[in-house]
């Protein structure tokens, strides 16, 4: 018994061979009702997809890298695994790489270790238009999180506005000696959290008490906080919270905090960004910031699929939001207990 074809899926759902392809290539503009025929009659047929065949004949390989820093940090882990999820449900597969400096996010944008993919979908940590340079984007990228690149279409989150209205919460609960925790050249803060943090304090009419602003090693390990609010505790500049750039330092904080006898939150509050799933499981569940992650990856995902479809307009810039969700480790001190 021969093997079914194109043609024969084609035959039975009553539509051309070309739909039936553009169909299992995953492109956008088939109406539904199409679609489901077409898949309804792929199963009833018994139609497999030749995936080499597809690829020579299309000039697409089905595969999106999606490279990330690392994924011993929780953020980029959860991210990571929304990416492929999301871009199986247009039927494409998936290559993980990690880039654990600007140099290997530029060769992977660039490239040089993505040759066998249809696009890239980058989480940056370091990589810059000066790190970039004059170098050829040879197939579409979409960057994730970071800030906005010239060169390609960019998801940028709402860190800025995230900070702000975590520091306004804290406020709200009574706390004015505010440390922030996080990373930046120089030795203090900096960016678009900082930004966030200091617009907050200004409206409040609080001075910036730059004793407050602490910088970790790493802002993507626990170590990093455990070790810059211990130092913070030596100093003994007087502190009522704590907040930090993202949860993994956060969790690292916490437990510096305790170790030293201060609770938390009758002593000190305690806040992260990123509201992963570890900071709802500590002791106690800790404060943090959603910067939207769900809709980032939807965007993201849609933008290369275009891209991949033929877009060529500019590069384009969509800015997400970011909510606050309060858990106990910022509640007032009096209603702590």
């Amino acid at each position: 018994m021969s093997r079914p074809t194109l043609a024969d899926v084609a035959a039975r759902a009553g539509v051309s061979a070309k739909t039936v392809s553009n169909v299992l290539l995953g492109r956008r503009h088939v109406a539904e009702a199409t679609r489901a025929r077409v898949l309804e009659a792929v199963t009833e047929v018994g139609y497999t997809v030749n995936a080499a065949g597809r690829g020579l004949a299309s000039g697409r390989t089905g595969r999106v890298a999606v490279v990330v820093p690392m994924i011993y940090q929780p953020y980029f882990a959860e991210v990571a695994e929304r990416l492929i999820l999301a871009l199986a449900e247009h039927g494409l597969t998936t290559t993980l790489r990690i880039a654990h400096d600007d140099a290997a996010e530029r060769d992977a944008v660039l490239g040089l270790t993505t040759p066998d993919v249809d696009g890239v979908i980058l989480c940056p940590h370091g990589l810059s238009p000066e790190v970039l340079g004059d170098g050829i984007v040879p197939r579409p990228v979409v960057q994730l999180g970071g800030g906005i690149m010239p060169s390609f279409d960019c998801v940028i989150m709402g860190e800025t506005e995230g900070f702000r209205s975590m520091t306004e919460h804290l406020l709200a609960t009574g706390r004015k000696r505010i440390a922030l925790i996080g990373t930046g050249p120089g030795g203090a803060p900096q960016g678009s959290r900082f930004a966030g943090y200091l617009e907050a304090l200004t409206a409040h009419g609080i001075d910036l008490d730059e004793r407050l602003l602490i910088t970790g090693s790493d802002w993507d390990r626990r170590a990093s906080g455990y070790e810059a609010v211990v130092g913070l505790l030596r100093t003994g500049v007087e502190f009522d919270a704590v907040m930090c750039f993202n949860d993994a330092m956060a969790v690292g904080a916490l437990r510096g905090l305790r170790s030293h006898g201060l609770r938390v939150p009758q002593d000190v509050a305690l806040t992260g960004f990123d509201d992963t799933a570890e900071v709802e499981f500590t002791s106690p569940p800790l404060s943090s910031v959603s910067p939207e992650q769900a809709q980032m990856v939807a965007a993201t995902v849609r933008m290369l699929i275009e891209r991949i479809d033929g877009y060529a307009g500019e590069p384009r810039v969509v800015r997400t939001g970011a909510h606050l969700v309060p858990r106990e480790s910022s509640a007032p001190a009096e209603s702590a207990g």
